[in-house]
């Protein structure tokens, strides 16, 4: 009878409660109204960090009705239709009740709901003032309890009627140093930090870890607001999240969760992919999607796109045709994170007809003129700390940047104008110890990924300290960051071209992916992508053996991404005629059709198409007749026709005419050599 929620099902301080079904049977409602009082009494346990007194008196209260409601199921009494509805009334407002603690002594919310103070007192009051009307009509005559018992529920009425549920005193003085505090921040003014932990002390958020679940739950009502398209309290919420940043940062020096950082940090290092960013783009409006939904033939599109799609009559699948057997919308979570993940590194703005994606352009800016105040003055003071502070404090100041940088554009560049790279760098050389490596190095891959992050740590020297983790990192984790980072600094031409005439990037990164885990070599393969994008690295990756590693993953991995990362390097190497040879000189005449059959991923299969290709113009007709033999082959470029992007499509067209014409000649009676290639080379 008691509805379930988690946290994750609800917004907090909504409350879906719901009446009892009308043909609901007394015992029932009687059992449902005591389980929820008892739960609503266990609260009395738990640390209320503002509205003490508020949430005391409901629970109070509560508590005597439970004392009422477990004589009448003990005595077996028959209740009356009239005690039915209302004993149905209590049993909604007991429901708001409950969810309204779970709130108040939510893990991470005490600022948000301190600084709503006012509002939770009155949320208080409308429940409260339910149950003494429903007390109010309720026929105690006809309730065959004591008189002891009809006395309590009476001055439980009278109590609830009359009862004043206002802030704590002690919470709105809390709260009007929250707000002067954001506005010494404002002003360009550094508040007294004693202040601060004064209001802190008082939430009983009293280290680095408290203060880090409190940052989380304000970024989570960020992202909230952003997704209802209802950013009217994004500012204020962004000026707490800039403070709580400052806090975390300034005021909590002792770092008492590092081991579980430790874990944290190696759980999320960032495997870097060769995205297609066509698949980010809705097949209707070809804009990147921001809401991505499938339908019931498993084609995922833009939901404002596919709505209208739907509102216009339509039934069909717009891109297979296929009639929809329901108009279900299914949420793509999965795509949606990758989209917006894509959309931070790289610093661009999805689009949603014509308007700028709200989740990236946030980051851009500060959110308010209090956050980005907060968050200047954060960055001046990790800087010092990593020049001045001790090993464990330069450490945590690495690790807070860490955090800071790692969605969110705007950070970056405060911490770059700051100074904070150099000193990173310096950090990173200096380091014997296996973890601080790891952060520093995290530290910076996440800079990395702003322009001018890449500029001033190519300027300040880093690139040599970073190639050095590549090849003799203290830990596999800080080798794969090095990876990703060289990634990033490659994607500037003049940068590709520095790196990869340093002799030993292109021998580590092999070694990455011959050794490393899958993350490993998903980043190897990804930084030798990037390098591969300046042409003056294509001979040293095809020195190095990359070739016969990137085929064997190819043959053995059943992870998706890897093997569509590989062939998308593969697609690169085979555009050269060198290329083409030392790809022929594996089985890749045969592999690659097997994987463009049996892979779900379009993505893949499309560099698939793209590398035989290649191979076909450059290989000469040796590999296209042992191509045109393989009678599989037509039915999966066909299918790419329909259904690859128009990229993709193009490319499944291409091959197909040529392989056509070989078929044309042969029977014809024309030699093979007819056909058009760059350089006959030998397939083996």
């Amino acid at each position: 009878m008691i509805l379930k929620f988690d946290q994750t099902d609800r917004r907090i301080l909504t409350f879906p409660a719901v009446h009892p079904c009308e043909g609901i049977s007394p015992a029932t409602l009687l059992s449902s109204l005591i389980d929820l009082s008892q739960n609503i009494c266990n609260y009395q346990s738990k640390l209320f960090a503002t509205q003490r007194k508020n949430a005391r008196e409901t629970i109070r209260q509560i508590g005597l009705l439970l004392l009422f409601f477990e004589e009448i199921r003990d005595r077996g009494l028959v209740l009356s239709d009239s005690a039915l509805l209302c004993f149905s009334e209590l049993h909604h407002a007991f429901q708001k009740v409950q969810f309204l603690l779970e709130d108040c002594t939510r893990e991470g919310a005490r600022l948000w709901i301190l600084m709503r103070c006012q509002l939770v007192a009155s949320h208080f009051r409308a429940p409260i003032r339910a149950i003494a009307t429903a007390l109010d009509v309720l026929p105690l005559n006809l309730i065959d309890v004591g008189g002891e018992v009809k006395e309590l529920v009476g001055l439980i009425a009278k109590q609830a009627r009359k009862g004043k549920f206002e802030p704590d005193p002690v919470d709105e003085w809390a709260s009007k140093q929250v707000f002067s505090v954001l506005d010494h921040f404002q002003m360009g003014v550094e508040p007294d930090s004693s202040l601060m932990k004064r209001v802190l002390d008082n939430l009983e958020i009293r280290n680095w870890n408290d203060c880090n679940k409190e940052i989380k739950f304000l970024e989570e009502q960020i992202g909230f607001q952003c997704s209802d398209c209802d950013e009217r309290e994004v500012p204020f919420l962004s000026s707490l999240l800039g403070l709580m940043s400052y806090c975390r940062g300034v005021i909590f020096e002792t770092w008492n969760n590092r081991n579980n950082d430790q874990s944290d940090a190696r759980h999320s290092i960032e495997a870097l992919s060769c995205i297609n960013r066509e698949d980010f783009r809705c097949p209707i409006s070809l804009e990147l999607m921001t809401d991505p939904v499938t339908v019931s033939t498993g084609q995922t599109y833009d939901r404002s796109s596919i709505e209208r799609w739907l509102k216009a009559g339509n039934m069909t699948c717009p891109k297979t045709g296929e009639r929809l057997t329901s108009t279900e919308l299914v949420p793509n979570t999965t795509l949606r994170k990758l989209i917006q993940q894509f959309c931070v590194e790289v610093g661009i703005c999805a689009s949603k007809s014509g308007s700028r994606s709200r989740d990236v352009a946030r980051t851009i800016s500060p959110g308010s003129p209090a956050a980005a105040e907060a968050m200047k003055f954060l960055s001046g003071f990790l800087a010092t700390r990593l020049v001045s502070g001790s090993s464990e404090q330069k450490t945590k100041a690495a690790y807070e940047i860490r955090l800071l940088a790692k969605s969110n554009i705007f950070n970056r560049s405060c911490l770059i104008e700051a100074g904070t790279i150099l000193p990173l760098i310096n950090l990173l050389s200096s380091s014997l110890d296996r973890y601080t490596q790891e952060t520093a190095l995290s530290a910076l891959l996440k800079l990395s990924k702003h322009t001018c992050g890449k500029k001033e740590m190519i300027e300040s020297g880093g690139l040599k300290p970073i190639l050095a983790v590549l090849k003799r990192g203290l830990s596999l984790e800080a080798k794969q960051m090095a990876a990703a980072t060289i990634f990033y600094l490659a994607s500037v031409k003049s940068y590709g071209k520095l790196i990869g005439e340093t002799p030993e990037v292109v021998p580590s990164l092999v070694e990455l992916i011959k050794d490393g885990t899958t993350c490993g070599k998903k980043n190897g393969v990804v930084a030798i992508f990037g390098l591969l994008l300046h042409p003056a690295n294509h001979q040293r990756v095809l020195a190095s053996g990359s070739v016969p590693l990137l085929m064997d993953i190819l043959s053995s991995s059943n992870n998706i991404e890897l093997v569509a990362d590989s062939l998308a390097v593969l697609a690169i190497i085979a555009e050269s005629v060198d290329g083409t040879l030392a790809i022929l000189q594996t089985s890749a005449l045969s592999t690659i059709p097997r994987i463009l059959r049996s892979l779900p991923s379009r993505t893949a299969r499309e560099y698939c198409v793209t590398v035989l290709l290649s191979l076909c113009k450059n290989g000469g007709a040796e590999a296209i007749a042992i191509l045109a033999k393989d009678h599989n082959l037509m039915s999966s470029l066909y299918s790419l026709l329909t259904d690859g992007t128009s990229h993709g499509s193009s490319k499944a067209r291409a091959l197909i005419r040529i392989l056509h014409k070989f078929h044309g000649t042969s029977s014809s009676g024309m030699t093979a050599s007819a056909v058009p290639c760059e350089r006959p080379v030998h397939v083996r």
